[in-house]
């Protein structure tokens, strides 16, 4: 019982800790690289982090927190989101939130899946820590040229690319972005991934 209690413990002030950190990088310069087009954002890290450590439903609440933080960044903060809110609030709320709960839902759902695998065993920590920006990416332009490639806005960015179809301007737009964020999860996430899980192996 004391034990069952302790890992309760250990799981609610780290999720409290990831929860403080997502919300700092939020707000903060260190959550986002500012480009001129699309945002790196480096929060993928604690949400892989958190998937992987604490498990799938961790890693939904933690996506949450993310996408929430990034639809508060288009009242003003992101020129990028702003312009999206402007044309519908209801789909950049899905294209910022749902695209983020999806993610760390399914980075600790996969983690468990590495880690039940003969293979992949070893790696399963960094393979679900390289999957968490590949699928926010994914994920998030996937829902982006679902809701807006047909708006004036997109269909300007993306004619000023010369994206000839949905999947051209996907590849074009997202370009450093997306290979920045996938080097800086798997380099980053991984570390403290691992660096956590021995923690919470060695308190339980």
């Amino acid at each position: 019982m004391e034990n069952k209690k302790n890992i309760n413990t250990v799981y609610m002030v780290e999720m409290a800790l990831l929860i403080a950190i997502i919300l700092l990088m939020a707000f903060t310069p260190i959550g986002y690289i500012r480009t001129l087009g699309l945002e790196i954002t480096l929060i993928v890290v604690p949400v892989a982090v958190g998937a992987v450590t604490l498990g799938p439903a961790a890693g939904a609440v933690l996506g949450a927190v993310f996408g929430i933080t990034s639809y508060i960044q288009c009242f003003g903060m992101s020129p990028f989101g702003a312009v999206l809110l402007s044309i519908n609030p209801v789909y950049t709320f899905i294209v910022c939130v749902f695209s983020r709960v999806l993610m760390g839902w399914l980075t600790g759902w996969l983690y468990q899946v590495f880690l039940k695998s003969s293979l992949l065993k070893k790696v399963s920590v960094a393979l679900a820590n390289l999957c968490c920006p590949l699928m926010n990416t994914l994920f998030f332009m996937g829902t982006l040229t679902l809701f807006f490639y047909q708006t004036d806005y997109i269909q300007g960015i993306a004619q000023g690319m010369g994206a000839g179809n949905p999947l051209i301007f996907i590849l074009l737009f997202v370009g450093v972005n997306g290979l920045v964020e996938a080097v800086a999860c798997f380099v980053v996430g991984s570390a403290i991934s691992q660096a956590l899980k021995k923690a919470v192996k060695r308190t339980s």
